[in-house]
């Protein structure tokens, strides 16, 4: 399971990336302040790794706790 203070961002483009991001798919950032200054996102990809992407690839999505919940629970 994912941690609890992980965001979640909705993938609106994975050009050159097409087998390690789902376009339009919720996936999981973890928390990488690092990463963040230089815009990038710490994110759990399709292979189930976390690896660096550029953060203009996602959009933050704010769900309901519920909703939430179970997509943290399926990470």
């Amino acid at each position: 399971m994912a941690e609890p203070s992980a965001c979640l961002f909705i993938c609106v483009d994975n050009k050159g990336y097409e087998a390690s991001l789902e376009l339009r798919k919720i996936h999981v950032a973890l928390p990488d302040a690092a990463a963040e200054q230089l815009g990038q996102l710490r994110i759990v990809d399709e292979s189930g790794e976390d690896s660096l992407y550029p953060g203009a690839r996602f959009i933050a999505t704010d769900l309901p706790s519920a909703a939430r919940h179970a997509v943290l629970e399926l990470a």
